[in-house]
């Protein structure tokens, strides 16, 4: 690589492991925050929820902002954004000013990824977006699943206060990074940004999802679970109404014309969905189940970690050269293998026996999945609307996560004990199999191109 194409993929993977690192290691920070601030099971759902309305919801209108003014300029107000956030974190001293920290920080977290994605497909071509693409989902992916790990720890040494200050630094060495990087020329000074259209998703979003969560204490019956439930499918459907007639949507529907993006992006509803669900349920009854401390809860996470490490660069690769079809099939049936392999935990628990065998598993199909999942899609759509294109897919990503927690006490039967441990694996299993059939009759592999003769002596 040139040192700028070095320099952009550091800046990439850094800004991003910003935004996913804090989006797992929360799941093991979970029952340290509810034992000091209280709260049960629905302040869980939303410490991890409010980041991800957000998140979810304003991504669309990243990377709409960051085609319009420069990946640079985002990824400025994303990192600082992000920094401020957690410091209110880690000073919140109430569950209500944790909640609203995390929307804050899910606000800034939105403006990194779209950008760090975008920098990469407008700097590589060809092959070497292929593999970039393939160093950044393995070194994000990576960060992403040690993340349990890294907040263990901090649970466990310090206070889970701290788990939320460790983006401090890398957010600082981004900042020096992007300021030797130098402006960024790949803008549309012709744009308009749909603000509109970003108020009704977030508040869409925000009302069903508050239902959602609220719905085991209240009931169905209850007006204030119907209301907001009702008022949040409106809002979403007018968002999506919207998007169809406004000059600038943020949400570009024709992209779904591609028939490797929208199927790309179903699978990746189904794939981040169950993730979401497996990093939450393994996080929390590890600790509060089978009386694991943080750290040990954490340590669960690390097989897939080496396992994406190893793998994905060279994934990647493959894909590149054969095509996304039987990674993306193959890789959510390995997943869902493992999950399974999780109902062998019992009341006489063994990590050894009972859980790493699955989690090894279900590493391996994380690896093969996720590289090829985001070059097809990306790989699909033109690289001037790339950062678009990347929100969209990250906005369907954090939103199926999104939607899979708020049903969590539906899922798992009102408490997260070892029952309800058992249904989230099935529940797992079953949406990785959905991802692996979408992708199968879905996908297609893009047509090679044919050999030069005046190059290959021909």
């Amino acid at each position: 690589m040139a040192v700028r194409e070095r320099l952009v993929l550091g800046i990439a993977v850094l800004a991003s492991v910003v935004a996913f690192l804090d989006g797992t290691i929360v799941n093991v920070a979970l029952p340290a925050i509810e034992r000091e601030l209280g709260g049960g099971l629905v302040t869980q759902q939303w410490v991890v929820d409010a980041y991800l309305i957000t998140l979810g919801s304003l991504i669309l209108l990243a990377g709409s902002v960051s085609d319009a003014y420069g990946r640079v300029l985002v990824l400025r107000i994303g990192l600082i954004g992000f920094a401020i956030a957690s410091v209110a974190i880690a000073a919140a001293p109430d569950p209500l000013v944790l909640i609203i920290a995390r929307a804050a920080q899910g606000a800034a977290g939105a403006f990194l990824v779209p950008s760090s994605l975008a920098l990469i497909t407008s700097t590589f071509r060809d092959a070497a977006q292929g593999r970039a693409i393939g160093i950044w989902t393995a070194l994000t992916t990576a960060a992403t699943i040690a993340g349990p790990l890294v907040g263990g720890l901090f649970v466990d040494l310090l206070s889970w206060r701290f788990a939320f200050l460790i983006n401090i630094v890398p957010i600082g060495i981004t900042l020096v990074l992007l300021h030797r990087l130098g402006p960024d020329n790949a803008r549309r000074p012709d744009a308009h940004i749909d603000w509109l259209g970003a108020t009704l998703c977030t508040l869409g979003l925000g009302a069903a999802v508050f239902a959602l969560i609220e719905q085991p204490n209240l009931g169905w019956s209850h007006p204030g679970i119907w209301a907001p439930l009702i008022l949040g499918i409106v809002l979403f459907v007018l968002f999506l109404l919207r998007q169809r007639t406004t000059r600038s949507p943020i949400l570009p529907l024709d992209l779904f014309r591609a028939r490797n993006f929208w199927t790309g992006n179903v699978a990746t509803a189904f794939v981040y969905g169950a993730l979401a669900l497996n990093g939450l349920a393994v996080g929390v009854y590890l600790q509060q189940g089978a009386g694991l401390s943080a750290t040990l809860a954490g340590l669960a996470s690390l097989p897939a970690t080496v396992m994406m490490v190893l793998l994905s660069s060279r994934i990647g690769t493959l894909a590149g050269r054969i095509g996304p079809r039987l990674f993306m099939t193959l890789g959510p049936a390995v997943m869902a293998a493992g999950s399974l392999l999780l109902l062998s935990v019992g009341t006489d628990f063994s990590y050894w026996t009972q859980v790493l065998p699955g989690m090894v598993v279900f590493g391996l199909g994380l690896a093969i999945t996720v590289s090829p999942l985001t070059s097809a899609i990306l790989g699909a759509i033109e690289p001037e609307r790339a950062g678009i294109a990347s929100a969209v897919n990250n906005a369907v990503s954090r939103v199926a996560g999104l939607i899979v927690v708020a049903m969590l006490a539906l899922i798992v039967g009102g408490a997260l004990d070892l029952d309800g441990f058992h249904r989230a694996a099935i529940a797992t299993a079953a949406l990785m199999t959905a991802g692996a059939v979408v992708s199968f009759l879905g996908i297609r592999n893009p047509a090679r191109t044919a050999p030069d003769p005046q190059r290959t002596g021909g």
